[in-house]
Formats: structure tokens, C-alpha cells, sequence
């Protein structure tokens, strides 16, 4: 319920995220272990655990605004995952930082995969009542207006990765402008 709540109250703000935006450097660490803390319950009856590898553990972004992103992520990974690990690891990559989430779940569809940011989606091959079909396209949204670069690679019964590239200090000059 908790979850549900937290996406209607976000899926209202979506529409004035540039209002709001505080672009400043967050340390990854809180925020993540934040959000695993709020899964936490969750996990432990599902047998999941999570590895954190941070190679970098600063970005530029917007705290609440990020931490609702890696929120979707780790929520889908829980939900669509039993008995494994959820990797979270940063990384820079081509003067990006990477942020990656990695489950070993289900995976997606390769017929779902060029539609699970579309509004009210949700799985042709796996439906569950609890799918909103709003997470991950309102994590996009929001990472589009922080000029984040989310990607997915997934495979059915193999898993998904989530990788989040982060724009270059430089490009944040005309968001933080707004």
C-alpha cells in the first residue's frame, strides 16, 4: 500500500518536477541503503539479498527525485525476483557514472521490452494484480528531466539489469539554469 501511495503522490509532482529540482551532489550509498531498508521486510520473506558495489558513490542529480527512481528499480527487482541477489554497482564509463541493478529474476519479454516505460503497461506474459503499469514510466520521466539515460537489458528466466547514466557535470548547466 505503502508503494502504491508513493507512486500516486509522485505520478501528481511529475508534472512540476522542474519546479522542485535541487541539482547538487548526493552520495549514493544513503540513498540506496535507504531503500533497501524499506524493502527489507519484503526481501527477507522472498530470500533476497543484495550486493553493493559503489566504485563511485557521488552523482549529480536530485536526492528525492533520484531516490524515487532507484525505488521503482529495486521494487521491480524484489517483486519479479526469489531466492537471489540484487547487484547494485556504479561504475564511470566513457566520463558517465553508471549506476547499475541487476536482479536474477523472471527478465522481461523481448515483445515487452520496447514498451515497459509506456504508461499503465504492464507484462503480456507474466500479469500480476500488483503491477500498476506507472513505475517504471514515471522512473523515466523523472529520469528524463534529470537528463538520466535508463537502459535495460533483460532475458526471460535469466534476469534484468537497469543501468542509469548520469549526464556529465557540464550538461547539468542548463538544467540547473531552469
Amino acid at each position: 500500500i505503502h508503494l502504491l501511495l508513493d507512486q500516486q503522490l509522485h505520478q501528481k509532482r511529475i508534472s512540476f518536477i522542474e519546479n522542485t529540482l535541487h541539482v547538487e551532489k548526493i552520495a549514493l550509498e544513503p540513498v540506496i541503503f535507504k531503500e533497501i531498508k524499506n524493502l527489507q521486510s519484503w526481501c527477507m520473506q522472498k530470500g533476497i539479498g543484495f550486493d553493493v558495489n559503489l566504485e563511485i558513490n557521488q552523482v549529480l542529480s536530485d536526492e528525492k527525485w533520484l531516490a524515487f527512481i532507484m525505488r521503482q528499480l529495486l521494487t521491480n527487482a524484489v517483486k519479479y525476483s526469489d531466492e537471489s541477489e540484487v547487484i547494485i554497482r556504479s561504475k564511470a564509463e566513457n566520463d558517465h557514472i553508471v549506476v547499475e541493478v541487476q536482479d536474477f529474476g523472471q527478465g522481461i519479454s523481448p515483445k515487452d521490452l520496447p514498451r515497459i516505460f509506456d504508461k499503465g503497461f504492464t507484462s503480456t506474459t507474466h500479469p500480476r494484480q500488483s503491477a500498476t503499469g506507472m513505475g517504471l514510466y514515471l522512473a523515466k520521466k523523472a529520469a528524463d528531466s534529470l537528463m538520466i539515460e535508463i537502459r535495460v537489458k533483460s532475458k526471460p528466466n535469466v534476469g534484468t539489469t537497469f543501468a542509469l547514466t548520469f549526464p556529465k557535470q557540464n550538461e547539468f548547466v542548463k538544467l540547473t539554469s531552469m
